[in-house]
């Protein structure tokens, strides 16, 4: 090391960055924003299960919908058509979207133009709104004859909107296993299908399941793509099928808030907490297998 070089003085950090007068001003900026909106959402959910609070009875879980009676209206039917869609959803959509991360992780050619043309693609239709797939499964069942108010039609629409999302938990997950537990696979002879059934994808498996339930759970409170597809909204009868009619949680509260009598308000209020209740089990379930089987590699 030369004279000049030791005659230099040490690099020191700049004097502007958090303690400049423009970032203590942004981050005030920002924490204000984030009060005012956890306050918003606070209101809200008081409000909500302030009016909700006496119509959590009996007569929501096992009545249907009213359009005369509010006061003996239930959603039964929304409930049941809920957990119809979101089971048809999560069979379509979580054997094809695993499999797509699968192969575009572990099989794909990451050089190849296609390859990442896809993988732009995906990352692309994980940020699309949610009508647009609407709009796309009335396309295709006017294509096909398939009825656009029956399970299947709503489940097809839905799946198309997690789709993104589960394809990109399962290359994420994948990413995290350490590659030298596929070298050692591939060191003992395993083939490469081998190394990814039994290495590979049982250990990202804890993070697939979270991702996939995250995902499940942004559908089950989706109601645009199921109202563009003609979902109805007063269902006095149970869904038997995937070429029932039906209705589901998210179109109820729409249909009942949509009313001008305060019956309807709290009864929609209702509804509100028990679509609550079901989001937080979702997502606390999801955090239990992410803390309880994920590997610390």
């Amino acid at each position: 090391m030369s004279i000049a070089e030791l005659a230099r003085p040490p690099i020191r950090a700049a004097k502007h960055g958090e303690k400049s007068p423009a970032s203590i001003i942004f981050l005030f900026a920002m924490w204000a924003a984030l009060a005012f909106a956890v306050l918003c959402l606070a209101v809200l959910l008081v409000d909500a299960f302030v009016d909700g609070a006496t119509r959590l009875d009996s007569n929501l879980f096992t009545r249907y919908s009213s359009q005369v009676l509010p006061e003996r209206a239930g959603a039964r039917a929304a409930i049941l058509g809920s957990a119809w869609v979101i089971a048809t959803t999560a069979l379509m959509a979580i054997p094809l979207g695993v499999a797509a991360g699968v192969y575009l992780e572990e099989f794909a050619d990451k050089k190849s133009r296609l390859n990442r043309l896809i993988e732009i693609n995906i990352s692309n239709l994980a940020a699309v709104p949610a009508i647009v797939y609407g709009m796309l499964t009335a396309g295709f069942a006017l294509a096909v004859g398939l009825e656009r108010r029956v399970v299947l039609s709503g489940a097809i629409a839905l799946a198309l909107l997690i789709l993104p999302v589960i394809i990109i938990a399962t290359r994420e997950s994948l990413r995290a296993v350490p590659d030298e537990i596929r070298q050692g696979s591939l060191a003992l002879g395993a083939t490469q299908l081998q190394t990814v059934w039994r290495q590979s994808l049982p250990a990202a498996i804890p993070g697939i399941a979270t991702g996939s339930i995250l995902a499940l759970s942004r559908a089950l409170g989706e109601a645009a793509p199921l109202l563009l597809l003609g979902g109805l909204v007063v269902v006095t009868y149970d869904p038997d099928g995937l070429m029932s009619g039906y209705t589901t949680l998210p179109i109820q509260i729409y249909n009942w808030a949509s009313q001008p009598q305060e019956a309807f308000h709290s009864v929609a209020s209702a509804a509100i907490i028990v679509m609550l209740a079901l989001l937080l089990v979702m997502n606390a379930l999801a955090v239990i297998i992410r803390n309880r089987y994920q590997n610390r590699w």
